[in-house]
């Protein structure tokens, strides 16, 4: 430009922004389509594992088990009782496979061995022939043999009428009378024959002679009179009574 006959030059330069403010554009970051990012969420702290707290959980259940069970206990009136779980023979050695236990409800008219004396029984003999799944009593072992020497079992079929009313039981005294026809004449009045014996067991028997159901009753007798109360017992003229019942 000329002013008053002086050239004088205009020189024009580009402010840019200051350094700091490039940089902190620079600096800022920037999404891929430009806008700004999302503000970043936090990580939440993590959960501490209370273990004191699951074991009294755990504890909590395990007494709640344990009181529902002797709940249970103290109100049932069940028994555990022994019982056979095999078939055993009079006069047989008995094994613990021959026996179990069962729960049974409480029966003062039952005679039966607490579970808890099972293994007393082993290695003892069976005084009569047990069933499998039946009970088993205290009468139906021994620790001798049966019979011992000396001594025979005899079978002997009885009616129900020449029966004592009350069921005999092993161990029971009784005696074996003949019962003969009505006979008049000199022997009408003689003494019946009788034989003494000890009951073993019993068990029902058929009507093999449409007279009615027999009971079959096993007997101990001394090996002497053996033959002669088997002789008597095939008649079917008998009659058992019982004497005693001391132990």
């Amino acid at each position: 430009m000329n002013r008053g006959g002086r050239n004088h030059t205009m020189t024009t330069r580009s402010v840019t922004p200051s350094a700091w403010t490039v940089r902190g554009a620079a600096d800022e970051p920037r999404s891929t389509n430009g806008a700004l990012p999302a503000a970043t969420v936090p990580t939440p702290p993590k959960a501490r594992r209370r273990w004191g707290l699951f074991a009294a959980m755990v504890l909590v259940v395990a007494l709640g088990g344990l009181g529902n069970v002797w709940l249970l206990a103290s109100t049932t009136t069940a028994q555990e009782v022994v019982a056979a779980r095999t078939t055993i023979e009079r006069g047989s050695v008995i094994t613990r496979e021959d026996l179990m236990t069962v729960r049974v409800e409480r029966d003062p008219s039952l005679h039966t061995v607490p579970g808890a004396d099972l293994n007393g029984l082993v290695g003892q003999r069976a005084a009569l022939d047990v069933a499998a799944g039946s009970l088993v009593t205290p009468e139906s072992v021994t620790g001798t043999t049966v019979p011992p020497d000396g001594y025979s079992l005899v079978g002997i079929g009885v009616a129900q009428a020449r029966m004592p009313g009350v069921t005999l039981v092993a161990g029971d005294e009784v005696r074996v009378v003949a019962t003969p026809q009505l006979a008049t004449g000199a022997g009408a009045d003689a003494t019946p024959v009788s034989v003494a014996a000890v009951v073993v067991g019993t068990q029902s028997g058929t009507d093999a002679t449409g007279a009615g159901s027999q009971t079959i009753v096993t007997v101990q007798v001394p090996s002497a009179d053996a033959a002669s109360l088997a002789a008597l017992a095939a008649t079917g003229n008998v009659a058992v009574v019982l004497d005693s019942r001391a132990r």
